[in-house]
């Protein structure tokens, strides 16, 4: 039979050239084009200095956030090769600026550890930048070459004389907008990479400048991991000093650097780095980490005694109760899960690290066997927390059969059961419920009232948490289960599969793509949003991390005259409304949900067409950890210098 191939031939095949796949698909290369692609074209440049560091040839990295939105790195490591590259005719910047796969990282002789391997990371920045302008000072002369859109529009030129000596290299871009919807960068997100540079590079000084402020801020840490660690920890109340531990392995050509410290709270913080990348997602080092931990702490537990025999052995989420800890280790060849480097894949360094850091722990251990004793308190404790949660959740799914559907009573759900479609609302107090439950779409918008404050899961185990009536009733509601281990982000490792995980948090189980939480413009209001931000961040970190929790943005002043309505989210646009109707104008400030009817809610607040929504977005994970220790932990003074020092960044005062 004739065949139709529909005219599929090789005209209809493209070949992209240069830098051309990047900017049609740069969602392959950096992950996205929002916010976090955003960031990630500042990693890349950031991380090509910091490999200059590594490799000894680099003390001082100095970023700038110029007027025009544009950034800039600068550094005094070699600079880039400007002579003439063999292959291709073209000076070496110009070939590392413009080629994918061009770069001094492959062969392993210009660099022994280094975070890009690819050599497509500098040419993706170039790709996706409207202009980009880079500098090298090299042999007392200083070089330039501009690019727009990734194509040079100057030859490498010499446009000036440095000292004989000075060496090193400053790229300035600024992003395209023609790639990225909104060029925001969060100065927040700069300063997380910065700091952990530092920490991760001990005698390494990276300066920030905001060039429109003139604010500015050193790092130099001196102390590495442990002060690093120190940092993490300073909310908490510590039960040992840091325990830090580096080691070289010269036959694998392997670095592992480890420093933990155990707190009297009851979350987990561990932080990964491959080569000074941060991996989120962890990897074989991370593996290697854990088993060590779990088997070095049940050995020691049965050894002293505080294990009998027929006891079970202690698990995984038991040992790192409590436990803040930073693992980076140091490879010639790493291999990343993709160009985002989320994850290490090298199958190789989990057993060095496993073996590393079960002597450094176990050594710990018996020199300090007062701080051996307190972490193996500990870990019991949570070992009888963990199994009393685990009863209490299945308590909850037996409850739910039994109620039939196993929905609370206080959940108005929606008709529709395609989770994609739905959304759900949580809504504090019975006045604002019944508002929203008559102005809601109960197509697909489903409301749960809660009664109450939820507890704060920051000082307390989940086993208590689970006795909250409010936490309880989210928990059935969305459906997906609960991380009993309480570090939230549901990834975990193979040696941590125990009964507990019969609870497990499972995303795929989710009811409603979008969880908003909806509570008064009021100090009471924020406080609820936080501590269910605390309990989704600790418990339920997936949430976050895929987008699916949303702060719904009620109007804070509704402005009247006659018959007309405006309403007004911030004091300079009720200002500019006032102006344009008239100072006549009746103003009302909102302070609670209750205070509109179901019109005015579903009108301002819940219609798709008209709300405002903020989408919650996990971009630092130790700045995340951290604040959330240092507003809902116990310890006041660290809170107190949070206030002080970010009093002057308040909006819309509630007084």
């Amino acid at each position: 039979m004739a065949q139709d191939y529909g005219q599929y031939t090789s005209e209809q095949i493209t070949v992209l050239e240069g830098l051309e796949p990047v900017r049609k698909r740069p969602a392959m290369y950096i992950g996205n084009t929002d916010a976090r692609g955003l960031h990630h074209l500042f990693v890349e440049v950031v991380d090509n200095a910091v490999d200059e560091a590594l490799s000894g040839f680099c003390n001082a990295i100095d970023v700038t956030w110029h007027s025009d939105n544009s950034l800039s790195v600068r550094d005094n490591g070699r600079g880039f090769p400007v002579d003439i590259h063999a292959g291709t005719g073209l000076p070496g910047l110009t070939v590392a600026m413009t080629r994918l796969h061009a770069g001094g990282k492959f062969e392993g002789k210009s660099y022994k550890f280094s975070g890009g391997l690819h050599g497509v990371g500098v040419s993706v920045v170039n790709a996706l930048s409207e202009w980009l302008e880079v500098q090298v000072r090299r042999d007392g002369k200083i070089y330039f070459q501009r690019y727009e859109r990734g194509e040079p529009v100057t030859d490498l030129l010499v446009i000036g004389k440095c000292p004989k000596g000075e060496t090193g290299c400053t790229v300035r871009w600024l992003v395209d907008s023609q790639i990225f919807a909104r060029i925001e960068y969060s100065e927040e997100t700069l300063l997380a990479r910065l700091r952990d540079v530092s920490y991760l590079t001990p005698g390494l000084c990276l300066t920030y400048t905001h060039e429109a402020s003139g604010r500015s801020h050193v790092f130099l840490h001196e102390g590495g991991l442990s002060a690093f660690v120190e940092h993490l920890n300073r909310a908490k109340e510590a039960l040992h000093r840091v325990v830090h531990f580096f080691r070289r392995r010269e036959e694998d050509e392997v670095e592992v650097d480890v420093a933990l410290q155990y707190n009297d709270g009851f979350q987990e913080n561990i932080l990964t780095f491959a080569n000074n990348i941060y991996t989120a997602d962890g990897g074989f080092h991370l593996s290697g980490f854990k088993t060590a931990l779990t088997r070095v702490l049940n050995t020691y537990a049965r050894k002293s005694g505080e294990l009998k025999e027929k006891d079970p052995s202690l698990q995984g989420e038991d040992v790192r109760e409590g436990l803040t800890a930073i693992l980076a280790v140091r490879l010639r060849n790493p291999q990343f899960e993709a160009q985002t480097k989320v994850r290490l894949n090298n199958p190789e360094i989990e057993g060095i690290v496993n073996s590393i850091v079960g002597e450094g722990l176990t050594e710990f251990l018996e020199q300090n066997p007062a701080a051996a004793k307190r972490i193996i308190a500990k870990a019991l404790t949570a070992a009888r927390a963990r199994d009393a949660a685990r009863k209490a959740a299945e308590a909850i799914k037996r409850a739910n059969a039994l109620d039939g559907g196993g929905l609370p009573g206080k959940l108005a759900d929606c008709i529709e059961k395609d989770p994609a479609r739905a959304e759900l609302f949580l809504v504090e107090g019975e006045s604002a419920g019944g508002s929203a439950k008559q102005g809601r779409d109960r197509r697909y918008q489903a409301i749960l009232s809660l009664r109450g404050k939820p507890l704060n899961v920051e000082k307390a185990r989940l086993d208590r948490a689970l006795d909250n009536l409010e936490i309880r009733s989210l928990i059935t509601a969305l459906g997906t289960g609960i991380n009993l281990s309480g570090n939230g982000n549901g990834k975990e490792e193979e040696e941590d599969l125990s009964d507990a995980r019969k609870a497990k948090f499972d995303l795929s189980r989710l009811r409603y793509d979008r969880i908003i939480i909806m509570t008064d413009a009021d100090v009471d209001g924020a406080h609820i949003r936080t501590l269910l931000l605390t309990f989704f961040y600790r418990y339920m970190q997936p949430l976050i991390e895929e987008g699916h929790v949303y702060l719904a943005k009620p109007p804070l002043y509704k402005i009247t005259v006659g018959k007309k309505v405006e309403y007004a989210w911030n004091d300079a646009e009720r200002e500019r409304k006032q102006k344009e109707i008239g100072r006549n104008a009746y103003v009302q400030r909102f302070k609670g949900l209750g205070e509109m009817d179901a019109r005015e809610l579903a009108l301002t607040t819940m219609d798709a067409e008209r709300r405002i929504l903020q989408r919650m977005e996990l971009e630092d994970a130790a700045g995340a950890d951290e604040i959330f220790s240092v507003l809902m932990g116990d310890k006041v003074e660290p809170r107190r210098e949070f206030i002080e020092s970010n009093a002057r960044l308040v909006k819309d005062l509630d007084v």
